[in-house]
């Protein structure tokens, strides 16, 4: 996992400008164990985001949740 110190409304607002899917998904099992964790330098605010991708490895979307 890999922390990324940055605005997460900002980062999300990024990753929306590049990728279709992107979805908040509070229980998704992808968020057990995240691909990274963004984490506001200020606040503390706390975002988990996994990649999503399908059984023959094509990408299918992202899932992100709070997490504080």
């Amino acid at each position: 996992m890999v922390v990324i110190k940055k605005n997460p409304e900002r980062f999300l607002k990024e990753l929306r400008k590049h990728y279709d899917l992107v979805m908040r998904i509070p229980s998704s099992e992808y968020l057990k164990k995240p691909d990274f964790v963004v984490v506001d330098p200020k606040t503390g605010k706390k975002v988990k985001v996994s990649f999503v991708t399908l059984e023959d490895g094509q990408f299918a979307g992202i899932v992100y949740d709070d997490s504080s």
